[in-house]
C-alpha cells in the first residue's frame, strides 16, 4: 500500500473582476511554486470596497492542498 502525505496551505487571491478569478489567480500563483497540487477548496470570500462603497477588488480565501514529496 502507498501512503502518502498532503500538506495544506491558505492563500487570499484577488481580482477586479469576479471572485472566481480571485480564487484562480491564488491557485495560479502557488502552482508556480508548489507541486503536486490536489484541491482547492474556497473558504471565504469578500470584497475591498473604496470609501463610497464602490467594490474595489473580490477576494478569495482558499485552502491549498498538496503532497509532500518523500
Amino acid at each position: 500500500m502507498v501512503e502518502s502525505v498532503y500538506d495544506v496551505i491558505q492563500l487570499i487571491g484577488t481580482s477586479s473582476e469576479s471572485w472566481e478569478k480571485a480564487a484562480a489567480n491564488a491557485v495560479e500563483q502557488a502552482s508556480k511554486t508548489v507541486r503536486d497540487v490536489r484541491i482547492a477548496e474556497i473558504v471565504e470570500l469578500d470584497m475591498q470596497l473604496d470609501p463610497k462603497g464602490k467594490v474595489e477588488a473580490y477576494r478569495a480565501k482558499v485552502k491549498l492542498s498538496f503532497k509532500l514529496e518523500r
